[in-house]
Formats: structure tokens, C-alpha cells, sequence
């Protein structure tokens, strides 16, 4: 029971994190920043690719994944495309993860201590499910700030 609402919520948000990507008009506002504002929205949505295929498709799924956490943030100027294909990619690897855990691989201690204590994994997914929702909301602000609705481009 509990895979399937884990599984509904992160296809939910991870569909969320594609069509914000999508909604980008111009494709070098992806990574735009704003005064104040550290990371561009590319940038997120790399972070947010990364980190949920090294944990739970890595971690938790036994998928192999090399993760480049610093690439995550340095990165500039990846086209839309491939974010949407990494996006896409990433779904499959946390859907099929995820609606294929059984209840002792839930109840089992994180392979890796992230937050600095022990936790299930269980646990661990109901955080990476909030951490993608911040992210997400993060890259709806920044998309709605740089190209307000009434934006009109000069193409």
C-alpha cells in the first residue's frame, strides 16, 4: 500500500519538475539567476535528477549511477530537450524502484547516512519526496519571476 502512494506522489512530482522544465520559453533563462537567488533553474532540475537517481535508484534500486554532485550546480547551457530526456529517464528509475519495493527493503536502514543519523528508507523517501517539491516550487518562482506571463519574446 504504501509503495503505491509513494509511487502516485513521486510520478505526480516528478511529471510536476517536467512540465516546469516544458514552460520555459526561452531556453537561456533555464539558466538565468536573479539577484539574490544562487541557483538557475537548470541547475535545480540537474541537482534534483542527480540526487534521486543516486539514492533511490542507486541506493535503493541497485541501479548503477555515478553521481557528479558538484556538476550538479556548475553546469550551464544544456539544451531543454536533454533536461526533459534526464527527467523522463530519471522518472522510469524512481517508478519502477519504487512500486517494486517490498516491505522488509522499506523497513531496512539507509545504505547511506545523509542527514547525519540512521534513518529507513521508508523514511528517507518521504524526505527526497519533499526535497523534490521544494526544488520544484524553487524552479516555478524562478520561471514566473524571469518570464512573467506577459512576457512577450522577440524571436
Amino acid at each position: 500500500m504504501i509503495t503505491q502512494q509513494l509511487t502516485k506522489l513521486f510520478d505526480r512530482d516528478i511529471n510536476k519538475l517536467k512540465s516546469e522544465i516544458l514552460q520555459f520559453k526561452n531556453e537561456d533563462d533555464l539558466w538565468r539567476t536573479m539577484p539574490g537567488v544562487k541557483n538557475s533553474a537548470g541547475n535545480l532540475c540537474l541537482h534534483l535528477v542527480g540526487n534521486l537517481q543516486a539514492y533511490i535508484g542507486r541506493n535503493i534500486g541497485s541501479i548503477p549511477f555515478v553521481r557528479d554532485r558538484d556538476a550538479e550546480f556548475s553546469l550551464q547551457g544544456i539544451l531543454k530537450a536533454d533536461l526533459v530526456s534526464r527527467v523522463e529517464h530519471t522518472f522510469t528509475v524512481v517508478h519502477n524502484t519504487v512500486s517494486n519495493l517490498q516491505l522488509e527493503k522499506l523497513e531496512e536502514v539507509h545504505i547511506e547516512n545523509i542527514l547525519g543519523y540512521e534513518m529507513t528508507n521508508a523514511y528517507f523517501l518521504f524526505h527526497l519526496l519533499a526535497h523534490l517539491s521544494y526544488h520544484t516550487g524553487q524552479i516555478n518562482y524562478i520561471r514566473r519571476i524571469i518570464e512573467p506571463a506577459d512576457q512577450v519574446l522577440n524571436v
